[in-house]
């Protein structure tokens, strides 16, 4: 019997040496770098940790069994290393890369081993006699130090279950996992103080028992739920993980309190527990609408893929409150659906009697000249063109079209073919190539270049071009130019200082807000006086 019982502990510390060095065929399976190298050095040092304790007990001679537990303790302290590494990286902290960290971390173990080594000239650390009970064996004495090296050792180790228990709050999982590895982890300590305390249990090591548990559970069990965690760890939006059939694996807190029908749903397709994510998940729509505390809230859905290694088992479904967002955008949409509106009654019905009273002027001045009807005639024509602005403002307000490669040069040459500018000069000076909607583009191009003749009479030279430092376009004119206490005014819709519409300018700022960029007036460069429009922001084409 006793035989039998000493086999079985060295079976048992043989047996968990052998469950780390299979486990180390999976770390690969691990998709963080550095999660993946604190799990490998865990699997190794407990593993060491586990085979030194089995020598320990199997080895003939005293020297070797002595020298056997020196090597299980050096293991021992340095599976702390490895665990803190392991929880620093898969936590997404960056302890595990700090220099200085790992200078003083590596300057203590080396202090320490140095005390464990040389403890036969000093035994300060522990000392050996021969035990019978409960089967013929090398009985370890722990001295005062050893037990403030443990003790302080399991103070690190706590600070990593720290850093495990914040995350998986963070990110809303169930603790329960972690909570019984943690107890298999802890539960050798007892045998420990156990074997300290009375003779029913050989006084050994026997916490590389539980840190081989934890790192093997972790790969054999765990593995696929810590992945997850970690790949939500970022997250703060309700997460549902689904296999690859589009059944629930697990949820988050946050995705149980906002669908409860996910509560004990797993093994159930998404379909069934909660319908109305995997329609938007199937469907072109990825915002769902929901009632919560009365409220209504907007949620948007998306999916990306979860792999295990490099095989993929399934999807991480993210569910973002977009209420803010949603609101804003069925807001602009009810403003163009009125903007929409508007331009139907002024395309019609103002347009259509407008021509009415056109045409009737026009008839009345071929029956007789009058100077009367030649102001209503240009006043009816000035109609026309504050109608035409203001339709291409409610129309297309600041929406683009699709966005291609464009041609500064060409464009330029474009706007300006239809500006009625027959004794002006237009230089084109350098060109740009850039992706935008081109033909909004000839359209600020074309109110650049008739404000310039508009404020610079019939003979004004318009140049355009790209900016030095490539960020944009400009368009300049050597007419009177524009005061400075007014350069931030004239994109004021309606403001101007002639008979225009005053809509010009502000278009201008609407199509270049729609691309993303940036417009200011300043003074000409190319001549003393003159106004220059900058065009900024403007992502060249290389």
């Amino acid at each position: 019997m006793t035989g039998l019982l000493f086999a079985g502990y060295v079976a048992v510390f043989f047996v968990a040496a052998l469950a780390c060095l299979a486990g180390l065929s999976r770390v690969g399976r691990v998709e963080d770098p550095g999660t993946r190298r604190g799990l490998a050095a865990l699997l190794v040092t407990s593993g060491g940790w586990a085979a030194a304790q089995a020598g320990f007990l199997a080895l003939p001679s005293t020297e070797l069994k002595v020298a056997a537990y020196t090597g299980g303790l050096i293991f021992g302290l340095a599976t702390v290393g490895a665990w803190l590494y392991f929880c620093s990286a898969y936590t997404g902290r960056a302890f595990h890369r700090n220099p200085t960290v790992r200078r003083v971390a590596l300057g203590v173990f080396l202090a320490v081993i140095a005390v464990k080594v040389t403890n036969p000239v000093h035994g300060f650390y522990f000392g050996v006699e021969q035990a019978s009970a409960p089967f013929p064996h090398l009985a370890v004495d722990h001295h005062t130090l050893h037990w403030l090296v443990m003790g302080t050792a399991y103070a690190l180790a706590a600070v990593g279950y720290f850093m495990l228990f914040e995350l998986l709050g963070q990110t809303g999982y169930d603790t329960r996992p972690l909570l019984a590895l943690v107890a298999v982890t802890g539960l050798p300590v007892a045998a420990d103080v156990v074997g300290a305390s009375t003779s029913a249990l050989p006084e050994l090591s026997y916490e590389s028992l539980g840190v081989a548990a934890f790192a093997v559970g972790v790969l054999f069990v765990f593995l696929d739920r810590f992945q997850a965690v970690q790949l939500a760890g970022d997250v703060r939006d309700a997460v549902v993980f689904l296999t690859d059939d589009g059944e629930i694996r697990d949820a988050n807190e946050r995705a149980r309190g906002l669908f409860p029908a996910l509560a004990g749903a797993t093994g159930r397709p998404l379909a069934d527990a909660v319908p109305a994510v995997a329609e938007r998940l199937a469907g072109d729509r990825d915002v769902v609408e929901l009632r919560r505390n009365g409220e209504r809230r907007f949620y948007q859905v998306s999916a990306t893929p979860f792999t295990f290694g490099r095989t993929r088992v399934g999807q991480m479904v993210v569910v973002t409150d977009v209420t803010s967002e949603e609101d804003a955008r069925r807001q602009i949409q009810r403003q163009n659906e009125r903007l929409g509106q508007f331009a139907s009654v002024v395309s019609h019905d103002l347009r259509n009697p407008l021509n009415v009273a056109a045409g009737r002027v026009d008839l009345e001045r071929d029956q007789r000249p009058s100077e009367h009807l030649d102001a209503a005639a240009r006043a009816l024509d000035r109609m026309e063109q504050i109608i035409e602005s203001v339709l291409m403002l409610a129309r297309e307000g600041a929406d683009i079209g699709e966005r291609s490669r464009v041609s500064l040069s060409a464009l330029a040459e474009q706007a300006w073919a239809s500006v009625a500018a027959e004794h002006a000069t237009f230089v084109v000076d350098g060109d740009l190539a850039f992706d935008a909607d081109a033909d909004r583009v000839v359209q600020l191009l074309e109110n650049l270049s008739r404000n310039a003749v508009e404020h610079g009479g019939p003979d004004v030279t318009v140049r355009v071009g790209a900016l030095a430092d490539g960020s944009g376009f400009y368009v300049e004119d050597d007419g009177p130019g524009i005061p400075a206490d007014v350069q931030d005014d004239i994109f004021e819709m309606g403001y101007t200082t002639s008979d225009g519409t005053g809509l010009g300018l502000s278009i201008v700022e609407t199509i270049a807000s729609a691309h993303g960029w940036e417009v200011a007036a300043t003074d000409a460069e190319h001549s003393a006086t003159g106004a220059r429009f900058e065009i900024t922001s403007v992502e060249s084409a290389d």
